[in-house]
């Protein structure tokens, strides 16, 4: 059966240490490859169904700090307004088209139109841009890592979904008691590509009749 076309990337990383293979929270890892941490907890592959309570989350991480080679950092104002500048580099440079994006105390929301790179390659280049731009600053030492990893992406293959992510983005920062946050270098979703005029011939709108989601 035909797909339809992947139109956008949501990733998503965290700052260094702070989404742990054993997270109580589940986490996108299999294994734990450093033995310091191992019996802080079991894996649980995924998002667990139930959530644990934030003291059990709080107390996880506070061991985990002990134990870690680096300094478990959050982002304060001064470190986001930094990841922000590079973030605005890297999407004039590469010609991305970002939708939201949202820096969070401990990991980052980035939703872009499809672009020639791919995800992973995207996340790379927003994290080596932001982590070169922290230690310019004096924000962070020159050995600490800063980000945690490769983070993750999810695939978007229709406008709604797009939507969603979008609001979803938005409304991570208020939902722990900050402003909503607004960035230069963020555009208004305007539907594409199934924005106003398109061709109804498309490829992509071909993908999306063969399986009964456009009308």
């Amino acid at each position: 059966m035909a797909r339809p076309i992947v139109i956008a990337h949501h990733l998503i990383f965290t700052a260094y240490g702070w989404w742990l293979p054993n997270d109580p929270r589940g986490s996108n890892s299999k294994t734990i490859r450093n033995d310091v941490i191992a019996d802080l907890g079991e894996i649980h592959f995924g998002r667990k169904r139930v959530q644990p309570v934030s003291g059990v989350i709080g107390a996880f991480y506070r061991e985990a700090d002990k134990r870690l080679r680096h300094e478990l950092l959050t982002f304060s104002e001064r470190d986001v307004s930094a990841i922000a500048t590079a973030f605005e580099e890297v999407t004039k440079e590469q010609r991305y088209t970002c939708w939201a994006c949202a820096i969070m105390p401990d990991h980052v929301h980035v939703l872009i139109r499809k672009h020639k790179h791919l995800a992973e390659e995207m996340i790379a280049r927003f994290q080596n841009l932001s982590r070169l731009r922290l230690r310019a600053d004096g924000l962070r030492a020159i050995d600490h890592p800063v980000w945690g990893g490769p983070g993750w992406k999810v695939f978007l293959d229709h406008p709604d979904e797009v939507r969603r992510i979008v609001g979803y983005i938005e409304d991570n920062p208020v939902k722990i008691g900050r402003p909503k946050q607004e960035w230069g270098f963020v555009k208004a979703y305007d539907g594409w590509p199934l924005h106003a005029g398109h061709s109804t011939r498309s490829p992509y709108v071909r993908g999306l009749r063969a399986v009964g989601r456009y009308s």
